[in-house]
């Protein structure tokens, strides 16, 4: 940040990682606004999820410099306060964090999931009602900021044929480039795969177009890519969680005064990142040329998280030097900070192997997409009682089905088996991993 006049300060888009063009999608605050230090003052949008950007400090909103629907970088000013003496960023004063997840962060945003009220309100507008830029005339109908514009002009892409991810259906730099790739290589879906039917379902009764947000059609692109790309087998089993159920039960009294609250969830964590030192190919992603393996020397394990506006994987670090307590803390900070939005762009990034719980309305299973470029997933489904044979009688057991999927270009059959059967071993008999 930059001092422009006495007490004045300029707002700046911080570090946001690899994202580049990101959209404003929400103004948290308008001129004259009296604002507080971490009170939100815009929210962008990038292919992963949203951020909000927070006030450093505190003081009065002297001007606001964007609009909805500007395209923005790190570095962009986007707002001039007028500080408090007390309340000015820097060598003055630090600005106070309240929030763990936020004190161990760098910069002064936050990658975030869009807000349920602010989803809504981009969805309930239409594509078309959306204005372009100024730099769009004669070509109305594309909805594409400028930077966009210019790249598909170098490249010499047709806007006008382009489906845009962004919200609203705006076009982003990445629907231009993988147009590109797409029709250079006749690699891409237009190019390789039959076209669904383009069908006026209105002519059978009333209907409704609600768009995708932004996260919802970027991580189904990316879904749809490694669905396409990874060679997927999937390998069903269930694991007897009995003990460590009643483990897990009689610390809900050491738990609640923790302040922590133990699922199940980090036993399966904590049981995959010991079986991945074992089964070190399933701890792998293939190179570029997929004929040969990237062998990890760490273990980051990612787990889903239902944002209620799509998916995201927060990916918890080095998860076999964790234990379960810690691995129980995390992941309950990383959901809440994925949920408010206020998770960070480094938290979504480097994961090894996810885990996919849908949890208690998970099941009896499913068939997890492997996240590329990583090898393996686990899809964990629901929690169930079912009569076990012991040799003698049938007794009551709690029952957790499985399904391992994976990518067969790097694991074979045999080694995707032997990983299920070791790790339902370790879920069964939960002393295992202190061996």
């Amino acid at each position: 940040m930059s001092a422009t006049r006495e007490h004045e300060t300029d707002v700046v888009i911080p570090d946001i990682g690899e994202a580049e063009d990101v959209e404003v999608i929400e103004l948290c605050v308008a001129p004259g606004d009296t604002v507080a230090v971490d009170d939100p003052l815009i929210v962008i949008e990038s292919d992963k999820a949203s951020m909000e950007v927070p006030s450093p400090f505190a003081g009065t909103l002297h001007d606001l410099k964007v609009v909805l629907g500007d395209v923005v970088n790190a570095g962009d000013v986007i707002a001039t306060i007028a500080a408090k003496a007390d309340g000015l960023a820097g060598e003055a004063a630090e600005p106070v964090r309240d929030r763990p997840e936020e004190a161990a962060g760098a910069g002064a945003a936050v990658v975030v999931t869009p807000a349920p009220d602010a989803a809504r309100r981009v969805a309930s507008v239409p594509a078309t009602s959306v204005p372009a830029p100024d730099d769009a005339a004669g070509t109305d109908r594309v909805y594409a900021g400028p930077a966009v514009r210019r790249l598909a002009r170098e490249l010499g892409a047709d806007l006008e044929a382009i489906r845009g991810s962004g919200s609203g259906g705006r076009i982003v730099k990445d629907d231009v480039k993988e147009f590109v790739k797409a029709r250079m290589t006749g690699n891409g879906p237009a190019a390789s795969l039959p076209g669904v039917p383009d069908i006026d379902f209105a002519r059978f009764g009333p209907v409704e177009e609600v768009p995708l947000t932004r996260l919802q059609a970027r991580g189904g692109r990316n879904l749809h890519g490694s669905w396409l790309n990874v060679v997927h087998v999937t390998q069903h089993d269930e694991a007897d969680v009995t003990e460590l159920e009643a483990f897990r039960k009689s610390l809900a009294a050491e738990g609640e005064a923790r302040g922590v609250k133990l699922t199940p969830l980090p036993f399966i964590v904590k049981a995959c990142a010991e079986n991945l030192r074992k089964f070190p190919r399933l701890n792998a992603s293939l190179n570029a040329g997929a004929d040969g393996l990237i062998l990890k020397r760490y273990c980051h394990v990612g787990f889903a998280v239902d944002t209620g506006d799509g998916l995201i994987v927060p990916v918890i670090r080095d998860v076999d030097q964790k234990g379960v307590w810690q691995l129980a803390a995390e992941i309950a900070g990383l959901s809440t900070a994925a949920r408010e939005r206020k998770i960070r762009p480094d938290d979504l990034q480097g994961g090894c192997f996810t885990v996919s719980s849908l949890g208690r309305v998970g099941g009896t299973g499913f068939t997890p997409i492997v996240n590329a470029p990583e090898v393996g997933i686990l899809g964990v489904g629901r929690l169930a009682m079912k009569p076990l044979w012991d040799g003698i009688e049938f007794q009551p057991r709690a029952v957790l089905p499985l399904a391992l999927s994976y990518d067969h270009r790097a694991i074979n059959g045999v080694e995707g088996g032997s990983f299920m059967v070791e790790l339902t071993r370790l879920l069964g008999d939960i002393r295992r991993l202190v061996l």
